[in-house]
């Protein structure tokens, strides 16, 4: 794939200027970043219990592979379902609010799950979770288009993102021993009730810029430096005439379930292919998602940096993606790989650009869409990215069902990226910004 040429212009707004104020502004913006980064790590410990203890539910509880796939498959439908309905919920009600009662919702769901006394109860209970955690990226990217000029955006998407790996790395140390020592109900119950601690915190911390004490002028300045746009509201089958849309969906559709299957499944292949122990598996994880965490912020960093040296959105945004795309190829040989901290750097390495190629993905939807509508796109785009999810929790079930074996979903996680940015590149060769009739919104 040939990358367009680096010597077009940055960013519609000048880069001197931008530069200048970047020196004498505050730093209040990173506060709210860290809040965020906050927030992903709580969704994604909450919903990664069940794989770090899929193989002591199952003892416990009596599930087959496809009573487990379906509890995936379940999270990930109304993950979709969600999506269909939160971005939009988002913009109408703003971030501060929206985010608010999805984190009360989705804490309580947490909780649910250790009062699941049947199979049927804790489909439900997941169902449950994962109507509410839908809501966390559309917010999250809403909030960084609030607070963020472009030429930041994808480091503060970068940095809030790893929030993914460090709730990923505290789940497996903490709820394992959670669950020997009290019991894996224990482990729903503590973890949902620190949801509640987070809403506090948002709820203390977050407004929108321009409403914010702690946003010095100079701040909102700097904020405010890209060039102003009327607020545009378009619905969803407008949205859907667009190829930017399409890029951005279709490319969440094919990378989204590599995730997914990283997240449910890593824990059970360690234990299954590498016998760890429940207490052991801890440390292999905690290695993963800490390279994982790097990939995340290193990935935004890599394309807000050629930004700021003079190239443009397109090439910048592309080339770290590539960069990544080509990282993740070698996870298709993890299954053949007989030393356990080997496959354990392979797949950490796979996770990393797993993060980065999703950090300036997420971006996508703010470069090339007004920032009334980032929540809209992002929503549309996690829809697509929940029914591949769900699409991939049958696969994986099926397979290690059928064939006791993960080389098939190994090789559909090494293949995926290098598709979607193929697909990107062709409905978004440049990534030109929507451009609406406002006579339409």
């Amino acid at each position: 794939m040939q990358l367009p040429s680096v010597s077009q212009p940055a960013t519609d707004s000048k880069p001197s200027v931008a530069a200048q104020l970047a020196h004498h502004v505050g730093r209040f913006r990173w506060v709210i970043c860290a809040v965020l980064l906050l927030g992903v790590m709580k969704n994604y410990m909450d919903r990664q219990v069940i794989g770090v203890l899929k193989t002591t539910l199952q003892h416990n509880l009596g599930w087959s592979e496809i009573d487990y796939g379906n509890l995936v498959f379940a999270f990930q439908a109304a993950y979709a379902l969600g999506m269909v309905l939160v971005g939009r919920f988002i913009d109408r009600v703003g971030t501060r609010l929206g985010y608010a009662l999805a984190v009360a919702f989705w804490s309580l769901a947490s909780i649910a799950h250790g009062l699941a006394g049947s199979f049927n109860s804790f489909l439900l209970a997941r169902f449950a979770l994962g109507l509410g955690e839908s809501a966390v990226f559309p917010a999250s990217l809403k909030a960084v288009a609030e607070w963020f000029p472009k030429k930041e955006r994808a480091l503060a998407t970068g940095i809030f993102n790893a929030g993914s790996n460090l709730g990923a790395i505290a789940t497996p140390l903490i709820v394992p021993w959670i669950a020997v020592h009290w019991g894996w109900r224990a482990a729903f119950f503590l973890l949902g009730g620190i949801g509640f601690v987070w809403l506090a915190l948002w709820l203390f911390v977050y407004r929108r810029p321009q409403e914010h004490p702690m946003c010095s002028s100079a701040e909102l300045q700097f904020i405010c430096s890209d060039p102003i746009t009327p607020p545009v509201r378009v619905g969803w089958f407008k949205l859907l005439t667009h190829r930017q849309t399409w890029a951005f969906v279709l490319a969440k559709f094919i990378t989204d379930p590599v995730w997914w299957f990283y997240l449910f499944w890593i824990p059970d292949f360690l234990q299954r292919e590498h016998g760890l122990a429940l207490l052991s598996i801890g440390m292999p994880i905690v290695v993963i998602y800490v390279i994982a965490d790097g990939g995340s912020i290193a990935g935004g960093w890599l394309s807000s940096a050629l930004i700021r040296h003079g190239w443009s959105v397109n090439a910048s945004r592309k080339l770290a993606m590539l960069i990544c795309a080509v990282s993740v190829v070698p996870v298709v040989f993890v299954p053949k790989v007989a030393s356990m901290w080997g496959a354990v750097l392979i797949i950490g390495v796979a996770a990393a650009a797993h993060q980065g190629f999703s950090c300036n993905l997420f971006t996508l939807s703010s470069d090339m869409f007004p920032g009334t509508m980032v929540a809209s796109v992002v929503g549309i785009g996690g829809t697509a990215g929940a029914i591949g999810g769900m699409l991939i929790a049958k696969v994986v079930a099926y397979f290690l069902q059928r064939t006791h074996s993960y080389a098939i979903p190994f090789f559909l996680a090494g293949s995926a990226y290098l598709i979607a940015l193929v697909i990107i590149q062709f409905l978004a060769p440049q990534l030109r910004p929507v451009q609406f009739d406002l006579a339409e919104s």
